[in-house]
C-alpha cells in the first residue's frame, strides 16, 4: 500500500471518528415536551398492539412479560429485555423518557455510546405517532392503580419542565 493511500485512509478514519464524536457528544436527544400517551383511545391502542407485535414482542414477549432474569446481565454484559407489564419497571418512567428510550435507544438517551444494549432506537423505522401508539398500547394493559401512579408521575415531570 502506498504512503498516499495510507494518508487518505487515516484521514477518512479521523473524519469518521470526528463525526461520531460530534454526534455522541452533542446534546442528549429529547422529545418535544408535549409527549402524551393515549391508553384510552381504542384506535391508537389497536395500532400500537399491531406495531408492538411486529416490532417489540420478539424480545419483550407477546404478553409483555420480558425475558427471563431481566435484571441480571447476560454473559455479553447486556441486560435481557425487561417486561412492559405491571411486573416490570416501564411504568416507573414518565412518557417523555419512555418515548426517548424507544425513539433513540438507551445509549443515546443516557449519553453513553459505549453502553451496550440490544434495544435499538426506532427513529428510522417508526414515526413519533407510531412510537406513541406502541407506548399507549403498553400502558393500556397496566392495572388502574399503576396507570394512576404513572399519570401522577407524568404530571410531576411536566411541572419540572
Amino acid at each position: 500500500m502506498t504512503r498516499s493511500r495510507l494518508v487518505l485512509i487515516a484521514a477518512a478514519v479521523l473524519a469518521l471518528l470526528g463525526a461520531l464524536a460530534a454526534f455522541w457528544s452533542g446534546p442528549e436527544p429529547r422529545p418535544a415536551p408535549g409527549i402524551t400517551l393515549s391508553p384510552d383511545n381504542p384506535r391508537v391502542v389497536a395500532e400500537g398492539r399491531g406495531l408492538y407485535d411486529a416490532q417489540c414482542a420478539s424480545c419483550h414477549g407477546a404478553d409483555l412479560q420480558g425475558q427471563p432474569a431481566w435484571q441480571v446481565r447476560k454473559p455479553d454484559g447486556k441486560l435481557p429485555a425487561p417486561p412492559h407489564d405491571a411486573t416490570g419497571h416501564t411504568w416507573h418512567h414518565p412518557d417523555q423518557v419512555l418515548f426517548a428510550l424507544t425513539k433513540y435507544g438507551p445509549s443515546r438517551v443516557i449519553g453513553d455510546p459505549a453502553y451496550q444494549s440490544d434495544m435499538p432506537g426506532y427513529d428510522q423505522s417508526l414515526s413519533d405517532d407510531q412510537i406513541i401508539a406502541v407506548l399507549s398500547f403498553i400502558k393500556s394493559t397496566w392495572p388502574a392503580e399503576i396507570r394512576e401512579r404513572h399519570d401522577r408521575m407524568n404530571e410531576q415531570a411536566r411541572q419540572q419542565h
